[in-house]
This record gives C-alpha cells, structure tokens and sequence, in this order.
C-alpha cells in the first residue's frame, strides 16, 4: 500500500473514529454527571438507544419551512466530519487532509454548521426556536473572538496554526508544553468548550424548561432522522472539541506514531482513555458551578478572552 493510499484510509478511518464514538462520549459524560449528583443515571449507551430510535420514527416538517430547516440538519452532522480529518484524531504525524486547513478553518466549518442550525431554528415560526436562535448567536458572537484569540496565541507559541504542527512543536519538550502562555490557552479553550457545547455555567444540557433553553432550543422542531443528525452532530461536536485539547494542545501522548496498523489500533483505546479523564474534570467543574443569568455569559466570554490576550502578551514580552 502506498503512502498516499495509507494516509488516505487513515484520514477515513479517523472519522469512523469519531463516528462511532461521539455517543459512547456522550453516554459517559451524561453518566458521570448524575452519578456526582447521586444518581443512578442512564446508561452509557442510552445516547446510541435514542438515535437509533429516533431513525426509526417518522420526520414530521413544517408547511412553512424552507430548505434551511430540511437540510441544517445534514449540515450540523457533516461538518465536525470535515474538522477530524484536519486534527490529530489518532495519529502524531500528518494525513492526507492535514495541510488542506489550519484551525481557522476548524473554527469556520464548526460555526457554520450553528450558523445553519439558528436560521433553521428560525425558519419554522415557533416561538422558542428564534428566542434560542437570537441567544445562540449572542454565544457565538462572544466566543469567536475568544476562538480567533485562541487560534493567535498558539501560533505565537508554536508559530504555526497548522493542528499537526502545533503538535508537533508541544511534544518536542516539556518546557514548550508548560510555558505559562500555553496554560493560558489551554484554560480559555476549556471555558471556549463549555460555551460551544451547551454546558454549565453557559448553559443547561438537562434543563426542560423552553424559556431557559439557549442550544437545546434550536432542536425542538426536529423530529425523526432529523433529530438524530442533530443529536449525533452534537455529541461529535463535543467529542471533536475534546479531541482538539487533548491531541492539539495538551499532550501527543497516546497518538500513532508510525504507519503501523497496530500502532494506529492501539491509539484508538489510548485517546479514549484520555477523553475519559477529561469528561471526569468537565463533569466536576459542571457540578460544582451554577448556570449563570443570560447577561453574564458575556463577563464568562470575556474573561476567556483576556486570558488568551495575557497568553499573547506574556510571549511578547519573552516569558516563557
């Protein structure tokens, strides 16, 4: 098998990855959260259950939609499809899509798919859709600030914004990985998760309540296959985000370091066990913080973004 043909399943083989197991991440996190609550919770494989239920169940569309509504839905599914072939899923070294786009781009296909799923939210004239809609796109507002800060401080640190390089350059030394610049950022992105996946202290993903809603209101229409893309892209989306922090920005441990199947194999189970050690501490900071009101999600992105401008400044200035 050449090396193009290798990288090429690899690349293919990453997004099964991620297909396959973003409910499974999901599962567990939801888990872990009723359990610190003292509860039983659901099963770790309930996520798969109500997917494969909801592909079974009819899918009923407004008269009044648009082909907005019909197809956000594919296009929330598709696009962290896009983002894994970009980042470091399961190897060190680059794959065939890994030069095509630079986090910029991760950033720009992730907020287009919620770019699509608030004018979809809009488009059916319910009454909570475009208040979850209108709310949603305040976050993103805030937050693409904080990601573009992002995306600048790591290229000052690693000067490059390429994920493999980024990689690449934190596992060349410990002391590259433990400048306080890039504990910085690996703070803000962390608060940058809990922003784009609808956790506390930004939002609920249990809440039941339609008025309180911010991204879980934007699916109340879907019904059917619809709403199991849109509950499938969610979990992908969480479990992408997890992957850029712990593959981009914290460690390599664990990648693929050779063209060997087994070694690719074997990471497979190693990125999960990380990605299960970072859902222990999401799940600890969710519970011990509060939802915070509407109005200060702003001062929480805020102050995401200040932290990353100390990041810049402090590698200005050369203390590293």
């Amino acid at each position: 098998m050449s090396v193009f043909v290798a990288h090429l399943v690899a690349n293919l083989f990453q997004v099964g990855f991620l297909l396959i197991f973003a409910p499974l991440v999901s599962g567990v996190l939801a888990r872990i959260e009723e359990m610190l609550q003292g509860k039983h919770g659901p099963s770790i494989f309930q996520t798969y259950r109500d997917i494969a239920k909801l592909f079974s169940k009819e899918e009923l569309v407004s008269e009044d939609s648009s082909w907005v509504f019909r197809f956000a839905p594919l296009i929330q599914f598709v696009m962290p499809l896009f983002v894994v072939s970009l980042v470091p899923a399961l190897t060190a070294y680059p794959l065939f899509f890994a030069f095509m786009g630079d986090m910029v781009a991760a950033g720009f296909f992730l907020a287009l798919g919620g770019f699509f799923v608030a004018l979809a939210a809009m488009d059916t004239g319910n009454v909570y859709g475009p208040v979850g809609a209108s709310r949603t796109r305040m976050v993103g507002f805030l937050a693409e600030p904080v990601f573009i800060m992002v995306f600048f401080s790591v290229s000052y640190i690693a000067n490059s914004t390429i994920p493999y390089a980024v990689n690449s350059a934190f596992s060349a030394s410990w002391a590259t990985a433990l400048q306080p610049a890039h504990l910085l950022v690996l703070v803000a992105f962390f608060m940058l998760i809990l922003a784009e996946t609808d956790r506390i202290p930004v939002d609920s993903s249990s809440g039941k309540v339609e008025i309180a809603m911010i991204g879980h209101s934007k699916n109340l229409e879907y019904s059917g296959p619809a709403a199991a893309l849109m509950k499938w892209g969610g979990s992908m989306k969480l479990m992408l985000l997890s992957i850029i922090l712990l593959n981009v920005l914290l460690t390599p441990w664990g990648l693929a370091t050779s063209m060997a199947w087994g070694d690719i194999f074997y990471a497979v189970p190693m990125v999960l066990l990380k990605i299960m050690l970072f859902l222990l501490v999401l799940a600890g900071v969710e519970m011990s913080l509060a939802k915070l009101r509407l109005f200060r999600i702003s001062e929480f992105l805020a102050t995401a973004f200040v932290i990353c401008l100390f990041a810049m400044s402090i590698r200005l200035v050369g203390w590293a």
